[in-house]
């Protein structure tokens, strides 16, 4: 969830400190990929401050926009659970408040993990996504710790539910690599989608030239934190936090057009962030 930086931090890792930085960084550019330029769609929005959290709006089932807003709160995250049919709301807040909690694969016990993204106070962040019929939880999470906040809400069936626009695009997550187009175009409209069976991330790290993004693949890909952390010229993109399975989001890209490297922090069973077992590879956004 977007608690990824509790994730990153657990049990001292190997690569957190770099993982607690580019998520932390990314929070400065939300207004980035995630601002204007969304289609006509339904809005849902989210409300994140110190102590609550809220969601309004088109609560029917079908594509949505999703406009997240903060206030008073430097960097959080705004994160939507589907809940599995049977399963209380309560279930779901009791696990990720637990010692367990931040084991995001063990969320598919309760629900999955729909909606995922960075807001910070003056960064609100526009994403589209698909909400199914259901209950649902929304969570405030913070750099680390159990979620600050918790909502309930229900998303009724709709009779003509809205399709969503066709993206442009498709980045696609799976076990462990990142597929799809290695050229993005500002004002396209692309997709991120996990099509693994674990929970995946998407987080883009500028470079400044195509040779300094491969080398960071190299270095990130053997666990050498101080050197690719020396590579990386700007703050990270988000482009999704941790989904379920099957979850997408899709945004408008507004980045700076020029030479980035993805990313995937997530941890095996065993300990290993999925950047070293190839989740992270070279793309370019253009104009």
């Amino acid at each position: 969830m977007s608690y990824t930086c509790q994730v990153a931090r657990r049990g001292g890792r190997r690569l957190a400190a770099l993982a607690v930085t580019f998520l932390l960084l990314a929070v400065g550019v939300l207004a980035g990929p995630h601002e204007a330029g969304a289609a006509a769609l339904p809005t849902v929005a989210i409300g994140v401050n110190a102590s609550s959290i809220t969601v309004s709006g088109s609560l029917q089932s079908g594509a949505v926009n999703i406009v997240s807003s903060a206030t008073g709160v430097k960097e959080s995250g705004a994160v939507l659970v589907a809940l599995k049919p049977g399963v209380g709301a309560e279930q779901l807040v009791a696990f990720v408040g637990s010692k367990g909690g931040s084991e995001l694969n063990n969320v598919s016990k309760f629900g999955s993990i729909m909606f995922d993204t960075e807001v910070g106070s003056g960064h609100p962040s526009e994403v589209q996504t698909f909400l199914a019929p259901g209950q649902y939880v929304a969570l405030a999470t913070q750099e680390q710790g159990p979620p600050r906040a918790h909502a309930v809400f229900s998303v009724s069936a709709s009779n003509a539910p809205v399709v969503l626009p066709a993206p442009q695009a498709t980045v696609r997550l799976i076990d462990f690599a990142f597929r799809g187009p290695a050229t993005l175009h500002v004002g396209e409209l692309v997709r991120f989608q996990n099509e693994g069976f674990l929970v995946h991330m998407d987080i883009a790290a500028p470079v400044k030239s195509r040779k300094a993004a491969k080398a960071l693949v190299r270095a990130i890909r053997a666990g050498h934190e101080k050197q690719a952390f020396r590579l990386v010229s700007g703050a990270p993109i988000t482009f999704a936090g941790p989904l379920s399975a099957g979850a997408f989001q899709q945004e408008v890209i507004t980045a700076r057009p020029g030479w980035y490297v993805q990313l995937c922090f997530m941890d095996t069973e065993d300990g290993r962030s999925h950047t070293l077992l190839g989740m992270a590879r070279v793309i370019k956004i253009a104009k």
